[in-house]
């Protein structure tokens, strides 16, 4: 075989190897992860239209709390949070997105059908005597709560970490991984989207559904952040209509903003909720 053959062919079956390798990763980026979900004692099982979750009720509260945690985690992740809101006088139901813990879903789809499980779960709030619903998502759970047939029927949202659009998500994450040839390869793994879920790139767009929010909205971010670095936590709340608050948690990457500083966080919160300047 000549050279130039020989180097052609290594050249085609290289491309089909990497080509096979951002598919695969594609299928690991959108696999569902459900798994069995055991809370700490004090809450209770529920089952919200199809969205699981549990429910740490507190007597006679009127104002509660939606927990929505973030990609690849389930309600366990909010546990510790729902006990500090019910510190505070809040019902709290922390909920499983689809395709994560005990919700079914065929695959995630980054905050587009989890969207259903956010209105599943202020639906139930609101049938349990809820006048006041407080939705809190982090990453994932931010999106579903923006995302589908648009902003959750809440009172107020706090968005933690929460991408501004999927290219921005999607070319972050690769950058990460392999510098500025995975920037470059990101549209090989964004376009696959469509064509897995039938959700089009358009409708993966907080950016864009944070301006349809009616209600005070609390944004927030890590200075840390790779995955959703702060200049865009920055865009995204400069989207969003008022009233709004701006947080960039100085220190913090792409975690649990509460457990990276409790006390930070419980201030911040109770001067959002009361309309008071954060000290």
């Amino acid at each position: 075989m000549r050279p130039g053959l020989r180097l052609g062919g290594a050249a085609a079956a290289a491309l089909l190897v990497g080509l096979a390798g951002v598919a695969a990763l594609g299928w690991s980026l959108a696999r569902p992860v459900n798994a069995p979900v055991a809370m700490p004692p004090g809450f209770e099982p529920v089952i919200a239209n199809g969205t699981h979750g549990s429910l740490l009720r507190t007597p006679g509260a009127t104002q509660c709390a939606l927990l929505m945690h973030g990609i690849r985690a389930d309600r366990r992740a909010m546990a510790a949070r729902a006990g500090f809101l019910r510190e505070a006088g809040f019902t709290a139901l922390a909920i499983d997105l689809q395709g994560h813990g005990e919700t079914p879903g065929e695959m995630i789809t980054f905050g587009h059908r989890e969207a259903r499980d956010a209105s599943n779960g202020v639906a139930y709030l609101r049938s349990q005597g809820c006048r006041m619903v407080l939705a809190i998502g982090q990453s994932l759970g931010g999106a579903a709560a923006l995302l589908g047939d648009g902003p959750v029927a809440a009172d107020a949202v706090v968005l933690e970490s929460v991408y501004p659009t999927i290219e921005d998500a999607v070319a972050n994450r690769l950058g990460m991984r392999f510098g500025a040839a995975g920037r470059l390869a990101a549209p090989l793994l964004y376009l696959q989207i469509p064509l897995r879920t039938g959700i089009g790139r358009n409708q993966l767009r907080p950016l864009d559904a944070v301006r349809k929010l009616r209600v005070p909205v609390l944004v927030a971010g890590g200075t840390r952040d790779q995955h959703t670095p702060p200049h865009e936590t920055v865009r995204l709340f400069e989207a969003a209509p008022g009233p709004k608050e701006l947080w960039l948690v100085e220190g913090a990457a792409h975690e649990d903003l509460y457990a990276f500083d409790p006390v930070q966080y419980r201030a911040r919160l109770a001067a959002f909720l009361t309309g008071r300047k954060p000290e």
